[in-house]
């Protein structure tokens, strides 16, 4: 897939992405966030609008703040609930005062937006549009810039360094083939996401990601046909990972694309296995940021790595 790379950002400094729009890159990098967690400066008529305040860093939200000079905060926008995109939320909100709007559902435990969101709400110019897949409350927001360009800040949904992580319960593969599709249907010009560069031509990975998951599902179903499968044993056929939180992602990936077959009824569930996998043992703690997300406690993703499918006869 054509995935794009770039350097190193400079730390603490807004960096122009057009004008009006500014983006600071947190200092999160690891092989799941690749260089950061992008935070957005969006110029408004009243003062600034920051879409996703990263992770609980007291040194980003500081920067944040300052490179806002003597614009008001406004608002704070939340793609979704992750740690690395939340974290430094209160904080943020502490400092400023300014209303939080988010999904109305939330996914994070014990927190709820000032403002809740729904899919078609408009809050400063960027129209809300739900795209659950990668987090049950994920949006994007819409965006046109002043010279015409049609903007989508796509938040972890889709990203132009990487495939996004499914992780289930949060993530729900089903909702992510769906929400892809719906961003099919759309003209937007350019993405903003979480990690990473701007992604021209969008829709042209979109589709590559959407051809990538349909391939994937049916490899999985091809190897079903054969034989039933532990989670673990058939992440590690068929992704051949070494990296041990990428060894967990494609656990969690595949784990999410049988959950899917099996609400479509070609998979069932069967009695989990009882000898741990050699990967599953090689589990690390999910960095803090994200250690109580979507089934990330290491005693989850174990025992989640023994479950077992079979194919429907």
């Amino acid at each position: 897939m054509p995935f794009l790379q770039e350097p190193e950002p400079p730390r603490g400094v807004p960096q122009a992405v057009m004008p009006g729009i500014r983006r600071i890159t947190a200092r999160n990098p690891s092989v799941m966030t690749y260089l950061g967690t992008n935070t957005y400066l969006i110029d408004s008529d009243d003062g600034l609008t920051i879409l996703d305040p990263g992770p609980n860093d007291p040194r980003h939200i500081a920067e944040t703040i300052a490179a806002a000079g003597d614009t008001p905060i406004r608002r704070i926008l939340l793609t979704h609930t992750h740690g690395d995109h939340w974290g430094g939320l209160a904080a943020l909100k502490a400092a400023t005062n300014a209303p939080v709007h988010a999904y109305k559902v939330s996914a994070k435990d014990g927190f709820a937006p000032d403002l809740p969101l729904d899919d078609g709400d408009t809050v400063a110019g960027l129209t809300a549009v739900f795209t659950p897949g990668h987090a049950a409350d994920h949006l994007s927001f819409a965006y046109t810039h002043a010279d015409g360009t049609r903007i989508l800040f796509s938040g972890d949904h889709v990203m132009s360094w990487s495939s996004s992580i499914v992780s289930p319960p949060d993530g729900h593969m089903g909702d992510y083939y769906r929400s892809l599709e719906r961003l099919l249907t759309r003209d937007d010009d350019i993405y903003l996401s979480g990690h990473g560069p701007t992604l021209p031509d969008p829709r042209a990975l979109v589709r590559e990601l959407l051809a990538h998951r349909q391939h994937r599902e049916g490899t999985i179903l091809a190897e079903l046909r054969n034989q039933d499968w532990n989670i673990a044993a058939l992440a590690a056929k068929l992704y051949h990972k070494t990296d041990r939180f990428l060894i967990v992602a494609a656990q969690r990936n595949v784990l999410a694309h049988l959950l899917k077959l099996k609400d479509e009824n070609l998979v069932r569930e069967l009695e989990p296995e009882t000898t741990p996998h050699p990967d599953s043992l090689k589990i690390p703690p999910a960095p803090g940021e994200v250690e109580s997300e979507s089934g990330g406690q290491v005693t989850v993703m174990q025992r989640d790595a023994l479950r077992r499918f079979g194919i429907v006869k």
